[in-house]
């Protein structure tokens, strides 16, 4: 089961809270796909460069090798939490198209401006976001972006992302955009919109260049 992660004020991109309600998964019908979302693909080599982002933010922000081997230990999960945030940025940004809602280049900025004010400045806050949620620095935006969409998603729908009118909502989105992933991900669970293991412990984590391979 995926653990909820969040701040008071903010949705980060991992919320997540699985039930054992999986879609249907295909990696023979989709050869080199990590996950299909809405007919597009995102590729195993996306999703590998995005965990290598990862990875070098997190090596350039400690002191030593020790520290690194340390971090990637506490971090084994990386790759699945990294698609999951993949395919749900695309379900939340469905479903709030489907709600007519839009985040301005502005909007992102002024949010980021009040969260560095908060972390004591640009760097603090790239480095709360790698650590806490393992985001890269050149996704911060991205992140921000997405929690911005899930905040006007729940506002017009008078409620908060806790409630299950909210995941009612992600939950039709990702009926519709028929979410399929690759079996050593997991599976999607539609009615919460969240990855779930599959329970394969033989199944090994992807890695990029000078990790250690990770089981699952």
């Amino acid at each position: 089961m995926h653990r909820r992660r969040r701040t008071a004020l903010l949705l980060t991109a991992a919320i997540a809270a699985a039930a054992p309600v999986l879609t249907a998964c295909g990696s023979d019908a989709h050869p080199g796909a990590a996950a299909v979302v809405g007919g597009q693909r995102i590729t195993v080599s996306q999703l590998e460069s995005r965990v290598d982002e990862v990875r070098k933010a997190q090596r350039a922000a400690v002191s030593d090798e020790a520290q690194y081997q340390q971090v990637v230990a506490s971090t084994g999960g990386l790759t699945r939490d990294t698609l999951h945030n993949m395919v749900l940025d695309r379900v939340l940004h469905r479903a709030a198209r489907d709600e007519g809602i839009s985040v301005t280049r502005k909007e992102i900025q002024q949010m980021r401006a009040g969260l560095e004010r908060q972390a004591g400045g640009a760097k603090g806050l790239e480095t709360a976001w790698l650590q806490k949620y393992g985001i890269a620095p050149a996704r911060l935006d991205d992140n921000l972006r997405l929690q911005l969409e899930a905040q006007k998603l729940a506002a017009k729908l008078g409620t908060d992302t806790t409630q299950p009118a909210f995941w009612k909502t992600l939950s039709k989105a990702s009926e519709e955009l028929d979410v399929d992933l690759n079996p050593r991900y997991g599976s999607w669970d539609v009615r919460k919109s969240s990855r779930v293991d599959a329970g394969t412990p033989w199944v090994r984590e992807v890695t990029t260049a000078g990790d250690q391979p990770l089981t699952a």
